[in-house]
């Protein structure tokens, strides 16, 4: 390409009062031409009187060069402004102009700021909606389910036996990589969640019960993950931690009785992260929940000084991971550390859900990488959107903190087994009857609850003590059961019979009742039984032969 230089333009010429003049007339519009005659002798006095401004038009030549351009004769007759008017003038449209420019450059720099942003909330927003669905592949894996979990008046077909109305959750803490043991379950926990009234209860299971372990033998129930991943057929990482899961689940479900519906898999890292991306949390420590221990760090040659005491503490991650994971210096060890846990997931839930925390875009990235790596859960995407839901209606007095080792409810025993320190049921070994009833009556299901409908309970059979076996059993799964007796004359009726007295009105009962004794619910009471149950009962059982002492 050719250079193209810049035009300068035709030298001015210096003026005698030493100013530059650009060959124009004053006065006179730019695109007119003026110049002194430059082709005549100087002139002379009367020529000077002739022109009074001096200057004579210049007139186009006969050759019509391009340098002598016509020019209105008139235009000669407009006087010369000397005054400051024409300037004035000048200056303030100038003014007007430069004013109209500057607005005009701002409008400019605030659509493009505009512009900018719109374009960084886009590319925020796309960036967040890609890790949100990133990390939902590789955390929400799918499978669970709840019938309540995101219905609070679900459809009775749906309630297959009581405590169908609960969500229950097994949270497992490991390790991880890096650490050792790194499969072990050092922590063991349901959290069951009743959306029917607004309620939570946090059950702490020890990682030293000893237990029989599906396929694998009878061991300490921490080990369970450990067999199940390790003994997958499976190649994939994420398969092979559903396997883990799924063998602590078949495990635990013998020993409490009760579903589980959800499984969470959280290693040290994810949870020190999750802490830490959330600001850290308050929790107010009461005396028990005091510690000073010296910890080691894993891997390292240095240590931690944990010291928490009484009264309001903050804790980042790495001391609430050592405050969860401290128990030789408590009183009672497992136990205590597994109070400490209860407490620190309930101020973390209040943390995460106080307002702020998943407006914060930079916080919820954190949230997700640290999940995204190091948690497994087989929630789905719309279960986890309905929980997040229903515990934020939780508030923090109703979360109750329940274990099988506090007065009243001591369940559980120490024993030796094979050198190694374990925790057995007080009833015997593998003997997991008290316990579960214990659970069952602590995790009540919340439609019963709701309805508390009065039930009367009648042995119509021969067999002593019926009614009473009948209604312990009842109240372990959370029915109001107001009447026991036995029919003065046993008719050893072949089926039970379910009598519904409240005209359709408490319908979860009258499911569960139903299912639990596969018969068809009447609504009046069946001649010749000579029963007559107080006023206000609202259901009728007579027991038939159907139903033994160890049935049900």
């Amino acid at each position: 390409m050719h250079e193209h230089k810049k035009f300068q333009g035709p030298k001015r010429p210096a003026s005698i009062d030493g100013m530059v003049s650009d060959g124009r007339r004053l006065g006179v519009p730019t695109h007119r031409s003026y110049r002194p005659d430059r082709g005549a002798a100087t002139p002379s006095l009367d020529s000077l009187v002739r022109r009074e401004e001096g200057f004579h038009p210049m007139r186009q030549s006969a050759s019509g060069s391009l340098n002598q351009l016509p020019v209105d004769e008139a235009m000669l007759n407009e006087p010369i402004d000397l005054d400051d008017e024409g300037s004035k003038s000048r200056k303030k449209h100038r003014a007007g102009v430069d004013k109209h420019h500057k607005h005009s450059r701002l409008r400019k720099v605030l659509k493009r700021g505009a512009l900018l942003v719109g374009v960084v909330l886009i590319c925020g927003a796309a960036y967040l909606g890609y890790k949100i669905y990133h990390t939902q592949r590789k955390v929400l894996s799918g499978g669970g389910l709840a019938p309540a979990v995101c219905d609070g008046d679900v459809p009775v077909n749906q309630l297959k036996a009581e405590g169908d109305s609960r969500v229950n959750i097994l949270l497992l803490g490991i390790g991880g990589e890096g650490h050792d043991g790194a499969d072990l379950t050092d922590t063991i926990m349901v959290a069951s969640l009743d959306p029917v009234t607004d309620k939570m209860d946090l059950l702490s299971i020890p990682r030293d019960l000893y237990v029989k372990i599906p396929n694998t033998g009878s061991r300490r129930i921490n080990e369970a993950y450990f067999y199940g991943k390790r003994n997958s057929a499976s190649d994939d990482s994420n398969q092979q931690r559903r396997d883990g899961v799924q063998l602590v689940d078949q495990t635990l479900e013998s020993v409490l009785g009760i579903p589980i519906h959800y499984h969470a898999l959280i290693n040290f890292k994810a949870f020190e992260d999750v802490v830490n991306a959330l600001g850290g949390v308050d929790l107010n420590v009461t005396k028990e929940g005091a510690v000073y221990e010296v910890l080691w760090v894993e891997g390292t040659s240095q240590h931690y000084t944990l010291n928490v005491q009484p009264g309001l503490q903050h804790f980042d991650g790495t001391r609430a991971l050592y405050y969860s994971r401290s128990r030789h210096t408590s009183s009672r060890g497992d136990f205590d550390r597994a109070e400490r846990q209860r407490a620190l997931i309930v101020a973390i839930k209040d943390k995460a859900l106080t307002a702020g925390t998943f407006a914060n875009p930079v916080k919820v990235s954190q949230l997700l990488d640290s999940l995204g790596n190091n948690v497994y859960t087989d929630f789905d995407s719309g279960s986890i959107k309905c929980l997040y839901k229903q515990i934020s209606e939780v508030q923090s007095a109703n979360i109750k903190s329940l274990d099988l080792v506090t007065e009243p409810h001591v369940l559980l025993t120490s024993r030796s087994i094979n050198g190694a320190s374990t925790q057995v049921p007080k009833e015997g070994l593998f003997q997991y009857d008290a316990i579960q009833q214990y659970v069952r009556g602590a995790l009540r299901d919340g439609f019963l609850a709701k309805e508390n409908a009065s039930v009367a309970v009648y042995n119509a059979t021969s067999i002593t003590g019926l009614a009473t076996t009948q209604r312990d059993k009842l109240k372990t799964f959370g029915y109001n059961v107001t009447t026991v007796t036995s029919l003065p004359a046993a008719t050893n009726p072949a089926k039970t019979t379910v009598v519904d007295l409240s005209k359709g009105k408490n319908k979860y009962t009258r499911n569960y009742l139903e299912r639990r004794y596969a018969t068809t619910v009447v609504t009046s009471l069946p001649a010749g039984t000579g029963v007559t149950p107080p006023a206000g009962t609202q259901f009728v059982i007579i027991l038939g032969k159907d139903v033994t002492s160890t049935s049900n």
